[in-house]
């Protein structure tokens, strides 16, 4: 995959960002950064004309000039920013986080260099990557601190990652073939007054969680294959009463995977709703992560700065394009669908450990109850994982706090939602390769082999990948393979 910052920016690019990228500035693009440039040096040969960050202090301190000299400019403005703690943010947010923010400054209305476009761009073909500290940012003037502790990196001060190894961002450039940045006041203030942070994170948990989502859904189908349920619960004149788009779509999914499915006959009348009731609740979440598309994509596709310089309209205009509300919103949505769908997952796994409900298999799914505990530890595990995104799915983006001497009076959070839901995605898959070894191991232990193709394709990938468990191991490394197998199966079929 390759970026041309003179096409729209998506999410794939960003997963991609973790890796070796080649990422293009056609001439188009050059020019158009060239012509903000220039507007830049016009407006600031203009003693009448003020712009923020240029020829003025920042923040609170607008009020009061700024540095005479830009170098001095920049220095000011990246050294007062290094107030971050904590540990550095994971690489592939830290990557995705500039690829977001090479596109917006790309886009020719932040004034910038023309030569730190191309830098950064030149990044993205080497395993470079600044070490970023995770907490310091409220994500309303942009995600100030941990930007600016990108810049610092990008030109060798700080620390970086080269190759995976943490080293002083010097060295790290060195081995990289990187020349260090030069940057002026302006070319600083843009590179760190975005949301590019939070739009990345929000971006990488949606991919993610979309995963999931999808995992889940045939999961479910596999679930009611080898326990005999009767697929009645995704008649498509039933959902199509319920009125709900995501229902729709995610019933029709399921029927798909469903096809030529034989109920046994020994089910009850109604399934739990864990079951029964699925497609409304997976419904209702792709409803949510169609919600969060669209602000994604709208914020990959927005120019997140202050001020912007529009060249044709000879404007420099100041405003609030660094707020983060959008993103703040969306990756609190995805809190909560992690909530939800991962609920589901622990509960359709209590299900078939549950001999009450099995459908006569044995407890725990042991290949010898007692002598042996077959899902017992990963079940204990998926209630603890149920816990802790339990625990952060309070919403952020409404608990704002005024800082900044009340410059910054309303902020919306956006940064520590949007790695939380970063962090809780990852919980959600670890959910869903624990139903999916509990799949694999009820197989083992006597369930019926799934009578619908679809269902049989993605159980026979798992026990390809993954043995039973008889007798007992530590099944830590299996919860994750399954998952894996689980999540590319699902992407595929």
């Amino acid at each position: 995959m390759t970026v041309d910052l003179g096409s729209p920016l998506t999410a794939a690019h960003l997963l991609s960002a973790a890796d070796l990228l080649p990422v293009h500035l056609g001439s188009a693009v050059r020019e158009r950064v060239q012509r903000g440039r220039d507007h830049l040096r016009t407006v600031l040969a203009d003693d009448e004309r003020p712009v923020y960050g240029a020829k003025t202090g920042f923040g609170a301190l607008v009020g009061f000039a700024g540095r005479a000299s830009e170098a001095d400019q920049c220095d000011n403005t990246l050294a007062h920013l290094g107030a971050g703690q904590g540990p550095d943010l994971p690489l592939d947010v830290a990557r995705a986080s500039l690829l977001v923010r090479t596109w917006s400054l790309a886009q020719g209305l932040s004034g910038v260099s023309a030569h730190v476009v191309e830098g950064l761009a030149e990044m993205f073909a080497t395993t470079f990557v600044p070490a970023i500290p995770r907490y310091g940012s409220v994500g309303a003037s942009g995600d100030l601190i941990p930007l600016a502790y990108a810049a610092q990196a990008l030109r060798g001060r700080g620390h970086a990652y080269f190759d995976g190894v943490r080293m002083p961002a010097a060295d790290a450039l060195v081995a990289a073939g990187l020349k260090p940045l030069e940057l002026d006041g302006r070319d600083a203030l843009a590179l760190v007054n975005g949301t590019s942070v939070t739009t990345a994170a929000t971006s990488l948990a949606l991919s993610s969680i979309r995963a999931s989502h999808h995992a889940v859904a045939d999961l479910t189908c596999l679930l009611a294959d080898v326990l005999g349920c009767d697929p009645g619960f995704l008649d498509p004149r039933l959902i199509t009463a319920f009125g709900h788009a995501g229902a729709t779509s995610v019933a029709a999914r399921m029927r798909g995977m469903l096809e030529g499915v034989e109920p046994s006959g020994d089910r009850p009348l109604q399934e739990p709703y864990s079951l029964r009731c699925s497609p409304q609740l997976l419904g209702a979440a792709e409803d949510a992560l169609r919600y969060v598309d669209g602000v994604v994509t709208a914020d990959l596709g927005g120019v997140s700065d202050n001020p912007l310089f529009f060249p044709d309209d000879d404007l420099v205009a100041h405003g609030g394009n660094f707020f983060g509300q959008p993103a703040a919103y969306a990756a609190d949505v995805l809190a909560m669908i992690t909530a939800s769908v991962g609920n589901l997952a622990e509960r359709q796994l209590d299900l078939l450990v549950d001999p009450s409900r099995n459908t006569g298999l044995p407890p725990m799914l042991a290949a010898g109850p007692g002598q042996q505990h077959g899902l017992q530890g990963v079940q204990l595990a998926t209630t603890a994982f149920v816990a802790e995104i339990r625990r952060n799915v309070l919403p952020a983006s409404t608990q704002s706090l005024s800082t900044n001497l009340r410059n910054q009076d309303v902020v919306p959070f956006g940064t520590q939602t949007a790695l939380r839901a970063y962090d809780l995605a990852e919980l959600l898959h670890l959910l869903v390769g624990s139903l999916a070894l509990g799949l694999r191991q009820a197989a083992h232990v006597g369930a019926r082999r799934p009578t619908a193709a679809k269902c049989a394709e993605l159980l026979a990938a798992l026990e390809k990948a993954i043995d039973p468990i008889d007798p007992d191991r530590p099944l830590d490394e299996d919860v994750r393979a399954a998952a894996d197998v689980t999540i590319i199966w699902s992407a595929r079929s």
